[in-house]
């Protein structure tokens, strides 16, 4: 029996006991975080399926797992060998969570009417979602108070316990108290006396703290409970230095233990509370409530206004961006020249080529996610990462898809290369040049403020599209200051996304296009919204790229490009090499004149 099979056992035995017809296993932690501490690796653990998006469901007689189109190869690969099968969003014949489980009910005729979902790892929205779908395609019931987990998986990692770190002001440019101020003012906005702040990146922005209890992203576990006149920072209390607890009594924040959130929620008695209920877990929501002792506080649900606050670069963030960025530049290209002189590379020991050169920088704390490295037909999974027993040797020949990322103290980066190893199909040049203009599209695009990104989707798609290709992930996403290196609400996205575009907001231009089986192309660049103009019809803005680093020209079919796509490229290699130069060898500098066209 392979590990997989013995964890289902397990399972299912408990669910027997339980008397549940299946288990849903998503791929969050207590605060909804796309990037999650291992001990919330729940779904990994009982499926296998280590992507960063995903829900396992498991029956007593079935298995299925549920992910988006940057992981249909990688899922398939690691499914292999177990009973799940691979449901893949978004295609027409993949049922929905819920039309599954009624359907292996029904052909196996259980007798139980009861699902189990960890109400603790699962947002309020998708709880209730989870209670209609489920009872209108069978008339099943939802259990949340059960968290398998705490009694199958031996060996379960702790809860990370990483020291709290202030972060300087010179970088965050707004003082914990000030933001504080301005979140009970638009708290005051939406007629709401306080609010549970569960989103950890949400909670690192706001107390200007960070750490290293996630994966690549610099937050701390905790829960922040704001009212009118106190705050409380539910944490464990041994990531507490004695100079960031008196620095958080100087901010106005008390705190308490991670445990105890959910009796300061007992215990909170103003009028109403703010519960993001896309953020806010079903079962700490249910706390405020189900209340049965004191006032009756009522509960406003709304976004929760930190995460558009937070979106929104202040001039000190702004400057760290364009600071780390050129220490990114300098990294990459010192990395792609030594790319070109060396012949005897993997895709892993180019990844930790890179994270070493990068770690060189100054402010340099972590890479900002594992590095995507796909070599041929790897650059066709969308979210590949190598492992010793898919690494393979790089030739010189065919394209390599390489993107990557660091958190520096001053701000994090998201770049995606291109990079042509050596001869090349005319299919490939024909792709990648489709994928430049889309690209650039997005780059040359001018548009009103308040716009939502959904809008400019089809700029980066409307040349692929003539050709009958094109790609099921997001165009765009922001990044934060030394923090998530994908933060929202805002995006570009073919799925409606309603947050606005304003001027202060990074965001991400990286279309691509994946051919499985032989290669893949994706080229991306982390942007700045600043405006344009102002006319009669309101506020015009534009991009401005952060990303500095030269986009690779060989594969070009350049008679595809437009004469205005094609001076957007010259300017934009002018700039980079005016950017990077003057911090480069002089043989690493020569190398950046000719890729530049200088």
């Amino acid at each position: 029996m392979n590990i997989i099979e013995q964890r289902l056992s397990d399972l299912r035995e408990l669910m027997l006991r339980e008397r549940l017809a299946a288990f849903i296993f998503p791929s969050t932690d207590p605060h909804q975080s796309e990037y999650v501490a291992d001990h919330w690796k729940g779904r990994e653990f009982i499926s296998g399926f280590n992507g960063s998006a995903g829900t396992a469901v498991v029956t007593m007689d079935a298995a299925a797992l549920w992910t988006d189109s940057r992981y249909f190869i990688a899922a398939a690969e690691q499914l292999k060998g177990t009973e799940f099968q691979l449901m893949k969003l978004k295609m027409p014949d993949t049922p929905t969570i819920a039309q599954w489980i009624n359907g292996q009910c029904t052909k196996n005729h259980v007798a139980s009417t009861e699902v189990g979902i960890d109400g603790m790892v699962s947002s309020t929205n998708e709880v209730r979602q989870l209670i209609c779908d489920i009872r209108r395609e069978g008339g099943l019931t939802l259990r949340t108070n059960l968290d398998p987990l705490r009694q199958i998986w031996r060996n379960r990692p702790p809860q990370p316990a990483s020291k709290a770190e202030i972060y300087p002001m010179e970088y965050a440019g707004e003082a914990a108290h000030d933001k504080l101020a301005r979140i009970r003012q638009a708290l005051r906005e939406l007629h709401a006396d306080g609010m549970l702040m569960a989103s950890l990146d949400d909670i690192a922005w706001t107390l200007n703290l960070r750490g290293k209890d996630v994966h690549c992203t610099p937050v701390l576990v905790s829960y922040l409970l704001i009212s009118p006149s106190s705050a409380t920072l539910f944490i464990d209390k041994q990531k507490l230095t004695p100079e960031v607890e008196a620095y958080l009594r100087q901010e106005g924040v008390g705190t308490d233990s991670y445990e105890k959130v959910a009796q300061g929620l007992k215990d909170y008695f103003e009028y109403n509370i703010l519960l993001d209920p896309d953020e806010v877990n079903y079962t700490l929501y249910n706390i405020i409530r189900n209340r049965e002792k004191g006032p009756k506080t009522a509960i406003v649900e709304a976004e929760s206004p930190v995460k558009r606050m937070k979106t929104i670069k202040n001039k000190e963030e702004i400057a760290g961006f364009h600071e780390a960025m050129l220490r990114d530049g300098i990294a990459m290209v010192k990395f792609l020249s030594w790319l070109e002189k060396e012949d005897t590379h993997t895709e892993i020991s180019i990844s930790e080529k890179l994270t070493s050169l990068r770690a060189e920088q100054p402010l340099f704390r972590d890479i900002s996610f594992d590095t995507i490295a796909g070599y041929g037909a790897h650059g066709a999974i969308v979210h590949y990462e190598a492992t010793p027993e898919t690494d393979i040797p790089l030739k010189p020949e065919g394209l390599l898809l390489l993107d990557s990322g660091a958190q520096y103290l001053d701000g994090t980066t998201d770049i995606t290369r291109t990079i042509a190893l050596g001869p090349l199909t005319e299919e490939m040049k024909r792709v990648y040049t489709l994928v430049l203009k889309g690209h650039i599209q997005i780059e040359l695009a001018k548009f009103p403020s308040g716009i939502s990104g959904t809008q400019l989707d089809v700029l980066a798609k409307q040349a692929m599209w003539r050709e009958g290709l094109s790609y099921l992930h997001g165009t765009g996403h922001g990044v934060g200051t030394y923090l998530n290196v994908h933060e929202g609400p805002h995006q570009i996205r073919m799925e409606w996304k309603p947050a606005p575009l304003v001027a202060g907001m990074t965001v991400t231009d990286e279309p691509g296009i994946y051919l499985e089986g032989r290669f893949g192309v994706r080229i991306e660049n982390t942007l700045l919204i600043v405006p344009y103009k102002t006319t009669e019809f309101g506020e015009f803005l534009q991009f401005e790229p952060l990303t500095l680093c030269p986009i690779d020209t060989a594969p070009i079919l350049m008679e595809m490009l437009s004469q205005e796509e094609l001076t957007w490229l010259n300017d934009y290699h002018r700039l980079v090499y005016e950017r990077l130069s003057p911090h480069l060898e002089a043989d690493e500098r020569e190398w950046l004149r000719v890729k530049c066209g200088m």
